[in-house]
């Protein structure tokens, strides 16, 4: 169960981790045969025996050896070929944000004491590109973490120069300094000069949109108002966002699946590098035949042996549980599949049709929380873009007519009425339920408004725009 819930990545990992702590476990295609599937022991595990010579039959050495049968532990996807491109997905390995920074520093000259308060800012930034410790606090830390004892002004002074890295915006200590800092940093035009006055005069009146009073306090035009915004509009709020954390690897999401349309047929196929190649040690199978072959058998034979069966019986086991997380992804992605084919096969989200895990649970006959494993954690790459399989689930609310309708068809409807909308004129909640009424789902108000978040769109005031 801890397989399967493992993303492709994680999975790789995980796989990387037991081939090296296993040395029974090897990874590739097998020259020749191997050992039996079952591993079974005849001895007392109990044995505390000092004598140096054992029986030979304490060991039952024919029990894991058998040259008539190779077993079937090559773990390939029975949905793909062997030559399938799809078992090599390419996926770009990164560098954390934090030394992407560093490394940009390489290029700026600093002694050595700024270097040391540049590398700890560098270290301060959040995943999101900010520094949020007040100025006072980092000047403490250098002291008591690092023996560097400087002035706030000398941190301020190296912290401007580690607001030059890129990306734009980085080590900014608020949103409102983050937005000045790329507005500097562009073309001088009277718009930008607009929008840098108005960030730095009037960042609150600007964030909850009082555009009359703006307009007041400038002596200046809606169109000059707007063409500033404009200017705000296109920057990045949160310049490390594109990193997925501030000593982590960038992450790429790389899809568990793939759905493709082929003559008007859905096809599913199985991330490759969820299928590796696996068989156990021929040479630890040749240590037990030469345990066999042995005239005289001590208690240190013995407990090499032991081991060797341990490591055995661990390699079985892992070959095994990954053949059953691939049977088990591709059954669950396969009904999934079919029970929205008509989304997957057009792309629009209204089509998606009420889903609880459930309802797959019960179609493949395994247990719920088999398919929330499957179901969070995995991606699949579809002609429309790559989804998070979870995103395909939704509960079902009754229309006027009395038909199951998923929420997801709901919250699409919203969002394009929304989009819709006179921008200088935003629909309230109550306006969007009765608008939603027409259409024939009555819903509450308040059901609109907690929608309406989920979709990660502001209340109508914060819409608003000139």
């Amino acid at each position: 169960m801890k397989l399967i819930q493992l993303p492709t990545q994680a999975f790789e990992q995980r796989l990387k981790q037991e081939l090296e702590e296993n040395p029974a476990l090897e990874g590739g295609k097998e020259e020749s045969d191997s050992i039996d599937d079952e591993f079974e022991d005849r001895y007392d595990e109990n044995d505390e025996s000092d004598s140096e010579i054992i029986a030979t039959d304490d060991i039952n050495i024919d029990d894991y050896l058998s040259d008539d049968e190779i077993p079937d532990y090559r773990t390939k996807a029975n949905n793909y070929s062997a030559d399938d491109e799809e078992k090599n997905v390419p996926y770009a390995a990164g560098t954390s944000f934090n030394q992407y920074l560093l490394n940009q520093l390489n290029t700026v000259y600093l002694n050595d004491e700024e270097w040391s308060i540049a590398e700890f800012l560098v270290g301060s930034v959040d995943e999101s590109g900010y520094i949020r410790r007040p100025i006072a606090d980092i000047t403490d830390d250098l002291a008591f973490t690092q023996n560097i004892y400087t002035e706030e002004k000398t941190i301020e002074k190296v912290l401007k120069l580690v607001q030059k890295l890129d990306p734009p915006g980085v080590a900014a200590r608020s949103l409102e300094e983050c937005l000045i800092i790329q507005l500097k940093r562009k073309e001088a035009t009277p718009n930008i000069e607009l929008a840098i006055t108005i960030l730095e005069k009037s960042f609150e009146q600007f964030t909850k949109k009082h555009y009359k009073k703006l307009i007041q306090k400038y002596n200046i035009s809606e169109e000059q108002l707007r063409n500033a915004i404009s200017e705000i509009e296109k920057l990045n709020p949160k310049p490390g966002g594109s990193y997925s954390g501030n000593n982590r690897m960038v992450e790429h999401v790389v899809p568990d699946f793939s759905i493709r349309i082929v003559d008007g047929e859905l096809e599913l196929t199985l991330n490759g590098r969820n299928a590796p190649e696996l068989h156990v040690s021929r040479e630890y199978n040749n240590m037990l035949k030469g345990y066999k072959d042995a005239k005289k058998k001590s208690k240190s034979q013995k407990d090499t042996v032991l081991f060797i069966k341990q490591k055995l019986d661990a390699a079985k086991w892992f070959i095994d549980a990954i053949r059953q997380r691939q049977q088990t992804l591709f059954i669950t992605m396969n009904s999934i599949m079919h029970y929205q084919s008509e989304y997957f096969l057009t792309g629009d989200e209204r089509n998606l049709r009420p889903m609880i895990l459930k309802d797959i649970a019960d179609e493949i006959q395994m247990d719920v929380s088999t398919v929330s494993r499957v179901a969070n954690s995995k991606y699949v790459d579809t002609p429309y873009g790559t989804k998070l399989i979870k995103e395909f689930f939704s509960e079902s609310m009754k229309n006027d007519q009395g038909e199951d309708v998923s929420t997801k068809e709901i919250k699409k409807i919203l969002e394009t009425v929304i989009g819709e909308e006179s921008k200088k004129k935003p629909l309230t909640d109550d306006k969007l339920a009765a608008i939603l009424k027409e259409k024939g789902y009555p819903i509450a108000r308040r059901t609109v408004a907690k929608y309406r978040e989920q979709l990660d769109i502001p209340v109508a005031r914060l819409r608003k725009q000139i």
